[in-house]
């Protein structure tokens, strides 16, 4: 008997994420690294996003599932996407608050920004002015929204649960989330921004914060039935919060930005906890 692509998928589901997740950020690490395609006049890494997005949608072809079998479901794509930017402005109105008063307390001046730039462990990131640097930043967001949460929380999540517990595939879709997030501090160990203990420390934490967002936007698409609020909160952390609206002072820019999301995504993730947990125990 021939064993398809499919088969060979669902009887070694783990292996096979491992696979894909494996190809995936060979081509996120070949973008950041070698092609730096966030140091040219385009300022994003969005190469390894379409690629992910095809592989997502080939994978989904090769199972013979659609995509609402992984949490596109067209139906409740308004009401999610409510939930998710309702989650993040909360959220983020605390932490800006929070830094505001940290810095406040240290006798800085402080003013808003509204313009584009990437993040960097080391402060020192491209400032892009004008509209369409602005559209630029939102257009690849999306994709990146798109395929982060379709590859982890969806098609991830869905390959390990064929023979894995909910549980497992819960905190196996946010390691990996976690561990995707570990291309940031090697650039930054390549270039000699850091040295070796800093790049495991950040990894380290890259690994926990990411993979805690990660536990909380999948609660968030079994709570709701799809990936939109999940999405939207994924958007505006990195849209607005970290690439769009920032916080000036006399010494610099986002000096506290790592505090910022922290105390954000912290601040969610006990709130969406808190409200599955009840909703457990309802049922």
């Amino acid at each position: 008997m021939n064993t398809t692509y499919s088969d060979r998928i669902k009887n070694n589901t783990v292996i096979s994420c491992w696979i894909i997740f494996g190809i995936l950020i060979l081509v996120h690490g070949f973008e950041a690294i070698v092609l730096r395609m966030d140091e040219t006049v385009v300022g994003e890494n969005f190469i390894n996003k379409v690629f992910g997005i095809l592989v997502m949608f080939a994978v989904l072809r090769i199972l013979k599932w659609k995509g609402a079998d992984i949490g596109f479901a067209g139906t409740r794509l308004f009401k999610g996407l409510g939930t998710g930017l309702l989650l993040a402005l909360v959220s983020f109105v605390v932490s800006y608050a929070a830094e505001i008063l940290i810095l406040k307390s240290g006798g800085h001046d402080i003013s808003f920004g509204v313009f584009t730039s990437g993040f960097s462990l080391t402060g020192e990131a491209d400032i892009h002015t004008g509209a369409g640097f602005i559209l630029m930043c939102v257009f690849f967001n999306i994709i990146n929204v798109v395929m982060e949460e379709g590859t982890f929380r969806g098609l991830f999540y869905h390959i390990a649960s064929i023979d894995h517990t909910p549980k497992y595939a819960l905190f196996f879709q946010a390691f990996l989330f976690g561990v995707w997030h570990i291309v940031t501090p090697l650039h930054n160990l390549i270039d000699g921004d850091i040295n070796v203990a800093s790049f495991i420390g950040l990894g380290v934490g890259y690994i926990i914060l990411a993979g805690l967002m990660g536990i909380k936007w999948e609660l968030l698409y079994r709570m709701t039935g799809s990936l939109y609020a999940g999405m939207a909160d994924h958007f505006f952390n990195n849209c607005i919060a970290t690439n769009l609206l920032h916080v000036v002072t006399e010494s610099g820019t986002d000096e506290m930005m790592i505090i910022r999301v922290a105390i954000a995504q912290l601040l969610s993730f006990v709130v969406v906890l808190i409200l599955w947990k009840r909703r457990k125990y309802r049922d």
